[in-house]
C-alpha cells in the first residue's frame, strides 16, 4: 500500500508521535522513509531593562545547527522504531511547501506530519502548515496529535 512515506518534522512532540506512527506503518508496509525539516525563523521578544524589548532573530548559520540536531533526533527515533537508513532532507523555505514539493519530487504515497507543532499561533484549532499539506497533497496524508 505504501511505498514512500514522508514524515515533515519540526522537533515538537506531536511531529515526533507523527514519526513514530509513520515508523510503524513503513515496517507494515516495507516503505521507505523520508524525513524533512525546514527550519523556520521565529522572532523572539527579549526583555531589556527599564521595560523594553528587542527582537532577536537566528542567524540561518544558527537555524541550521538547531534543524540539523531535529532531523539528527529524528532519525535516532526511527532507529528506535526499527527503521534505518531514512532520507533526509533540510530545506528552507515555506514548511508546507517543502514538505509537498518533496513529497511530489520523491513520488510519496503517505505524508505524515504532527497536527500542531512549533509554529504560530495562525493555525488555532489545525496548524497551519498541516492544513495546507491536507488540502494540497496530491497523495494520502496523514495529521497526528
Amino acid at each position: 500500500m505504501f511505498k514512500k512515506i514522508v514524515v515533515g518534522l519540526d522537533g515538537s512532540e506531536a511531529s515526533e508521535n507523527a514519526l513514530r506512527i509513520a515508523c510503524d506503518l513503513a515496517q507494515k508496509y516495507g516503505a521507505k522513509m523520508h524525513i524533512i525539516h525546514t527550519p523556520q525563523v521565529e522572532t523572539l521578544a527579549v526583555y531589556v531593562g527599564g521595560g523594553g524589548a528587542v527582537s532577536v532573530t537566528p542567524s540561518q548559520s544558527e537555524l541550521d545547527a538547531v534543524g540539523t540536531q531535529v532531523i539528527e533526533n529524528g532519525c535516532a527515533i526511527a532507529k528506535k522504531c526499527g527503521q534505518k537508513g531514512a532520507e533526509t532532507r533540510l530545506v528552507h523555505g515555506n514548511a508546507a511547501d517543502q514538505v509537498l514539493q518533496y513529497a511530489d519530487d520523491c513520488g510519496a504515497d503517505l505524508i505524515v506530519t504532527g497536527r500542531r507543532g512549533l509554529g504560530s499561533i495562525t493555525g488555532l484549532v489545525l496548524g497551519s502548515t498541516s492544513q495546507r499539506i491536507s488540502h494540497l497533497a496530491k497523495c494520502a496524508y496523514l495529521s497526528v496529535v
